[in-house]
């Protein structure tokens, strides 16, 4: 009897993993369906995003991909068939399409309905900051509108919230002593809770006290484990105090429930560089350059791993895939110079290295690298000149090449 109970639950274990990895692996393909079309009507192809939804949608009907439907719609022009999407994606979730409708009947000019549905997302779990609201462009027809004014007269933020928001300007401003004093005044009317401590972990971000933003995040973590806001600050305290392998964990805990943002892939792939994992920094890169092909920070971070890990001509092939589409961009010419500095082929770096400093001629690494190339090729009389412009714009690695090779 213990026997045929044992085995019992073993069954039973089984079946419960075997849903659990069917369902995790569902939502990730939705999340994947999300991220090619976001990406595609960002690129300005919103009837390719519409295809691709139309499928994810055969397969799963979810209130995320008709709401990702309803923007590459509202690019397309259609904002019917958008208004149709979003109010489906109400019906399976409750009031997920209300700011999409607020935003949609605002670009059609209708302040009243507009605005009815602004409310409606404000009292849901969906509403959005308040920044982030009067920076959506899709509200500008109706910023001059009595109805807007009047709608804001009542105060639809709590003061934790308000000040929150402060502190968030503030911070970006680079005015950590304002967002203190901010800090000080709302510890005065409320005691400590989650609130008021992501506030001193955003604070404590700005000063560079990782430890301590780490320690905050971590236990407001414990309660909340899947929370976007709080993990992305985690992330960003762990490379800042030099923990690239806890990043790479923690964008990964992102991307595993479910935040549809292509980004994450690209961040750890840089955490992957880091930690020297190569092939998955590698795998990262390919899914991000997949949906974002000309993406200047991707294809110079994937040749800069493929330099990394000796592989020099796939190097070369990102960094001139990297020029040819930002042929403006000095960075794009270092990368590839650098390449070409590793490969000891100093003519072309030499060349690349003058593009850039064209571009932007204060840059004493780039001079001292240049003059490297040309002592290397033999050109001591311009070398010795690059050392010196180095030197003058502050590089004292310069002075040693000077000592030995321009002082006679």
């Amino acid at each position: 009897m213990i026997l045929y109970e044992t085995e019992k639950m073993k069954k039973i274990i089984t079946l419960i993993w075997i849903l659990f990895c069917t369902c995790s692996a569902f939502g990730q393909q939705t999340v994947d369906y999300i991220l090619k079309a976001r990406a595609f009507t960002e690129a300005g192809k919103p009837d390719l995003a519409i295809n691709i939804l139309n499928e994810a949608i055969s397969n799963a009907k979810e209130s995320r991909l008709y709401i990702e439907r309803a923007e590459a719609n509202i690019n397309l022009g259609d904002y019917s068939a958008a208004i149709n999407d979003l109010n489906e994606a109400d019906k399976l979730t409750p009031s997920s399409g209300e700011y999409g409708l607020s935003r949609i009947y605002a670009l059609k000019g209708d302040a009243a309905t507009s605005l009815y549905h602004l409310q409606a997302s404000l009292n849901s779990p969906f509403r959005k900051a308040e920044k982030v609201i009067m920076l959506d462009p899709a509200f500008g027809s109706l910023e001059n509108r009595p109805e807007w004014r009047q709608f804001w007269k009542k105060e639809w933020y709590s003061l934790t919230e308000k000040s929150i928001s402060e502190i968030e300007y503030y911070i970006a401003a680079g005015k950590t002593e304002e967002s203190k004093a901010v800090l000080s005044e709302l510890k005065k009317s409320y005691q400590s809770n989650d609130d008021i401590l992501y506030a001193e972990a955003l604070i404590n971000l700005s000063s560079g006290k990782y430890a301590e933003v780490v320690r905050i995040m971590s236990g407001l973590l414990t309660n909340e484990p899947e929370n976007e806001k709080y993990l992305r600050i985690l992330a960003e305290a762990q490379i800042g105090s030099s923990n690239p392998a806890g990043a790479s964990e923690t964008y990964t805990r992102l991307i595993s429930s479910g935040v549809a943002d292509a980004r994450l892939y690209l961040l750890r792939a840089g955490c992957y560089k880091k930690t020297g994992e190569t092939d998955k920094a590698l795998a990262d890169l390919s899914k991000y350059i997949e949906m974002y092909p000309g993406d200047r920070a991707a294809l110079s971070l994937a040749g800069k791993i493929e330099s990394s890990s000796g592989d020099n001509l796939k190097a070369l092939e990102y960094f001139s895939e990297n020029l040819k589409l930002h042929p403006n961009d000095p960075q794009c010419y270092i990368d590839r110079a650098n390449s070409y500095f590793v490969s000891k082929s100093w003519n072309l770096a030499i060349r690349d290295y003058s593009m850039s400093l064209d571009l932007k001629p204060e840059d004493s690494d780039v001079w001292l690298n240049k003059g490297i190339a040309l002592l290397n090729s033999g050109n001591v009389e311009d070398a010795c000149h690059d050392f010196r412009k180095s030197l003058s714009q502050g590089n004292k690695r310069a002075v040693d090449y000077i000592s030995r090779n321009c002082i006679k």
